[in-house]
């Protein structure tokens, strides 16, 4: 089923159960006044709505579905079981409906929920006085709220009503499932005795034969419910589940048994009886007068034959009366048990209903077909019919003998007859005159109530017509408060468009500037880095030149004290050597002189190209220099010109900071005339609100009494009903005393008209009450939605100003210029601001909040101060070390020039370094491609697995869905089954009745002849 629609429910039901279906709306069940107990589970249900007019309903099961919210459910005044587990309710505020005696909620099980504060638990649950058993965790299956620290001590005290909790008792203990599964015993007890009335429709269908019936389908059924509830069955749920019971076919056997063996034995009597007829017949004694034997001998076997065949108890017959007891001849005596064998059976029906009636209905069918299975075999009563003709044929001779014995035995049986009924007769005018008494007596009481009742109908009447009267006039007071508060917020609704089309353009212009200033920042900081690092650039080239000037000027030092050492050399050899003037001497020294000029020549020639080379690395390093000097000098140009704009600028904010703050001077002023406003209206709302919660109050106990009166009523008129069915038996029974009873039926038809104008008037007047109760609702709901909107739209509102830090100084601008028209209309504004209580509240928090920036803003001015002076500093720092350097490079230029030259070799080296970088990144950027492509690859190949993972998903939900179809398909052929076992049961039922109704009139038939041919 996907909807309740689908479905034509009568307005007689009293259970219904739509479980494991795919509902997913409560709908057309509005009809349905007289059901008891409801089982909605395993559906789609995501909102209780539609129960409104089930007042009679006890127990009502929604687990299973996907409610998050309680409600709809104060109209549910019957109300004992609420199963809403294993759903999603995370708001509990429908159970404060149900707050009061009014309710008779006392079971709910809310396990498996989403249910995580306590505070909010214990405010819903509070007021549900009757509430005794209450379930957030079973199974596993609990609430967030149940692993909160002290949940248990906390619920247990704040709610003295419980009696179990979670299961468990007040003191720990586990409490007894056949509590919980007191519901399904009722439903249970309700399908038994829909089963036994319609087993047994009347009286006459009692005196069918019971069969074996074989139900093994059913028999599972209440054996699993058995296994289940393990509680005792009682009285009335075993004497209707005996109709289905696998003893049956036993209880059958052991009755048919029973009634041959009572037909064997009054076969037997009967044929003693002739053979002692015939034996006198051939004697040919005179007629003793005998006495005929009691018709109060027991029907049932001795101890010894029950314990054989049955092994158990047989009921014995009820008695004949003593008015039976004659004395006959030997024909006679034959004639007249033959005669007495159908005349008993309809004595034996009579005298047995009373006891039967005490026992189950199928006991008492069962005992009265063993009564007419006395006649069951007709083969057998014919045979032993022929053999008795045949005996008394041979006996004919002394008819006339007789005649007169029989006509005096059959008149004393007739007197005894008589005797006996008007002894009966007797019986019953007595009782039937004790009734008449009592009822007379019921009558003068209820007479007496009737008196009573209206004396207290009246008083009624004129204490609702009093509280009418006075609820009529709060219902005027409260138009005229309703139509002057709409008023109000009119104005106050115009007013606030007013100063929010203001505080639009306020805030427009103050992100404007906003975004000026912040722009202005940013190319200020931005320059100031930019600075910083080229400050730092031209400190680091510094350094750099330095160190390779000392590392220059050591590799001179070195050179000058080799030159040193070789010369000190040369002198020691040429001191040493001996014969100076001698041609060798003088040849080798011709040699030796020549080759060091040579090596000198060499040296002197490698030297000059390393000047030539370091000079012409000067030169360039000289030109570098100048290039970075010039640029430093045009940097230092464009920091003076930064900075002098810097603190132009400073000046300006110094003079917008003195003007902001005397701005906020004049703004905390406001505030505090503001605040002194609002807590006088914060007095005035509470004043507002108390005579509100007041009215609501006297509302509610009005209501309250008027559902009491009602109540009343209702009891009145069923107690009238009562009386009036009454009437109408007393009327039907009374015929003889008709005098009496006319003056009582006048009595009563005026005082039922009266009764009946005066439920007529009180239900007008509830109606009408009714109305104007749900009027005055409407109206408060209607306020209160207003309410929320209004509070809504303020938080709105509030969330704006949080994000815009600035907007306040605005709105003071415009707060000085509207005080003289805020002093003017202050007067009418104070009414008007009654009802923004909490928009002030909320606005004198975010006030608070906004100084705290503005705080926080001039603090961050101050830190900015600090830092312009901190780079003051350090621009005059720069300003003397360039100096100084000014100084060094002026004096040190001749080393710069020769320094230049390794600068541009350092360019060089530096701009074959910039290209190996520049290809490294290329091929970084083509590495990155690379990995981009292969993730590209493998988050193609992850998506086709979560597709085809989705896939497999979906066909495993499919083939759920299919196995969910075809065990459902399982369960109706189940129950297809069962009615089909139900509808045979039936079927042989009647085939049964009819076959001993067929069998009864055969035997009438075969009694009539017997009749007929004696």
């Amino acid at each position: 089923l996907r909807s309740l629609l689908e479905v034509s429910l009568s307005s007689d039901l009293h259970t219904l159960n739509v479980h494991c279906n795919r509902i997913a709306r409560i709908e057309g069940l509005g009809h349905l006044r007289n059901l008891q107990h409801l089982d909605l589970s395993s559906n789609q249900i995501r909102r209780i709505e539609g129960l409104s007019s089930l007042a009679n309903l006890r127990t009502l099961s929604l687990s299973c579905n996907l409610i998050t919210k309680v409600e709809g459910l104060e109209k549910l005044f019957n109300l004992t079981i609420l199963n809403l587990s294993y759903n999603r309710i995370h708001d509990l505020s429908g159970f404060q409906c149900l707050h009061g005696t009014s309710h008779k909620i006392s079971h709910i099980d809310l396990h498996s929920n989403c249910v995580n504060n306590i505070n909010h638990l214990l405010q819903c649950t509070k007021g549900l006085r009757c509430l005794t058993n209450l379930t957030l965790e079973k199974n596993g299956k609990a609430n967030p709220v149940c692993h909160t620290a002290g949940y248990r001590e906390t619920v247990l005290q704040t709610l003295p009503q419980l009696t179990a909790l979670d299961g468990r008792n007040t003191s720990g203990e586990p409490v007894d499932l056949a509590e919980e599964n007191c519901s399904d015993l009722q439903c249970i007890e309700d399908i038994l005795g829909s089963l036994v009335s319609s087993g047994c429709p009347s009286s006459r269908d009692q005196n069918y034969v019971t069969l074996p019936v074989v139900t093994p389908h059913i028999d599972q059924a209440l054996a699993h419910f058995r296994q289940r509830t393990r509680i005792p069955v009682q009285s009335a749920i075993s004497s209707s589940t005996e109709l289905v019971s696998s003893s049956e076919p036993e209880k059958a056997e052991l009755d048919k048994i029973y009634s041959e063996m009572r037909i064997k034995k009054i076969e037997d009597q009967i044929s003693q009886i002739l053979q002692k007829v015939s034996d006198t017949s051939r004697r040919e004694a005179p007629p003793n007068v005998l006495k005929a034997k009691r018709d109060t001998d027991p029907t049932s076997e001795s101890e010894n034959e029950s314990g054989k065949e049955n092994n158990r108890k047989v009921v014995k017959r009820s008695k004949i009366p003593t008015y039976r007891r004659t004395t006959l001849s030997t024909r006679s005596q034959a004639n007249h048990l033959k005669n007495k064998i159908t005349d008993r059976y309809p004595n034996k029906s009579s005298s047995k209903c009373p006891r039967s009636s005490q026992r189950d209905f199928h006991l008492n069918s069962s005992s009265d077909t063993r009564d007419l299975e006395v006649v069951g075999r007709k083969a057998e009563i014919l045979t032993g019919r022929q053999s008795n003709i045949e005996k008394v044929e041979d006996i004919n001779s002394n008819a006339t003998e007789e005649s007169t014995y029989r006509v005096l035995i059959q008149e004393l049986d007739q007197e005894k007859e008589r005797r006996w009924k008007a002894e009966q007769a007797e019986k019953k005018l007595v009782e039937h005159v004790r009734e008449l008494q009592k009822h007379a007596k019921e009558e003068k009481n209820i007479q007496s109530m009737a008196v009573y009742t209206t004396d207290r109908l009246k008083e009624l009447i004129l204490k609702e017509r009093d509280v009418k009267a006075r609820l009529q006039a709060d219902v005027q007071q409260l138009k005229g408060e309703t139509e002057r508060l709409t008023n109000e917020l009119n104005q106050a609704r115009n007013k606030e468009a007013e100063h929010q089309k203001a505080m639009q353009a306020l805030e427009e212009t103050l992100a404007k500037m906003e975004a000026q200033r912040l722009q202005q920042r940013t190319v200020e900081m931005k320059q100031v880095q930019e600075a910083e690092l080229k400050a730092s650039a031209n400190e680091r080239e510094v350094q750099l030149l330095r160190i390779s000037f000392r590392q220059q000027k050591e590799k001179v030092k070195q050179l000058h004290e080799l030159l040193i050492l070789r010369e000190q050399e040369q002198r020691k050899e040429l001191e040493t050597r001996v014969a100076l003037n001698g041609p060798e001497f003088q040849d080798a020294l011709s040699k030796e002189v020549a080759k060091e000029e040579q090596r000198h020549e060499q040296r002197v020639k490698e030297f000059q190209e390393k000047i030539s080379m370091l000079n012409q690395k000067y030169k360039e390093l000289e030109d570098e220099f100048r290039l970075a000097l010039t640029i430093e000098a045009k940097r230092f140009k464009e920091v003076k010109e930064h900075f002098e704009n810097v603190a132009a600028d400073l000046v300006e904010h110094k003079r917008a900071l003195f003007e902001f703050e005397q701005k906020e001077k004049e703004m905390a002023s406001l505030i505090q005339d503001l605040t002194s406003i609002v807590k006088e209206q914060k007095e005035k709302i509470a004043e507002l609100t108390k005579s509100n919660e007041e009215a609501t109050a006297n509302l509610k106990c009005r209501t309250g009494e008027l559902e009491t009166v009602i109540e009343e009523d209702k009891q009145k008129a069923v107690q009238v009903e009562l009386l009036k069915k009454e009437n109408g038996r007393l009327i039907s029974q009374l015929t003889a005393q008709e005098s009496v009873i006319d003056g009582l039926k006048m009595e009563r038809k005026i005082w039922g008209q009266e009764l009946a104008q005066q439920g007529a008037h009180l239900a007008q007047d509830r109606g009408k009450l009714e109305a104007k109760i749900e009027v005055l609702t409407n109206e408060i709901e209607m306020l209160k939605k207003q309410k929320e909107q209004d509070s809504d739209t303020i938080r709105i509102k509030n969330k704006i100003v949080d994000d815009q830090t600035e907007t306040i100084r605005r709105l003071k601008e415009g707060l000085q210029e509207k005080d003289k028209q805020i002093r003017k209309q202050r007067e009418e504004n104070l009414e008007a601001q009654k009802f923004f209580q909490v928009r002030l509240d909320e606005k004198a928090a975010e006030f608070e909040e906004l100084m705290e920036k503005i705080e926080r803003q001039n603090e961050r001015k101050e830190e900015l101060k600090q830092l312009l002076e901190e780079k003051e500093v350090e621009l005059d720092d720069i300003k003397n070390a360039h100096s100084a350097l000014k100084k060094k490079w002026q004096g040190k230029g001749e080393l710069l020039s020769q320094l230049e030259v390794q600068v541009k070799q350092m360019k060089e080296s530096f701009d074959i370094k910039e290209k190996k970088l520049i290809e490294e990144r290329n091929k970084s950027l083509q590495t990155q491609r690379i990995a981009v492509e292969k993730l590209h690859e493998m988050d193609d190949a992850f998506r086709k697995q979560l597709e085809s993972m989705l896939a497999a998903h979906h066909e495993e939900l499919l083939q759920l869905a299919n196995e969910k179809e075809k065990q459902i398909e399982a369960a109706n052929e189940k129950v297809y089954c069962v009615e089909e076992e139900m509808r045979q049961l039936l079927q042989e039922t009647a085939n049964n009745k009819k076959a001993m109704e067929n069998k009864i009139r055969r035997l009438t038939h075969a009694l009539n002849d017997i009749q007929q041919d004696l």
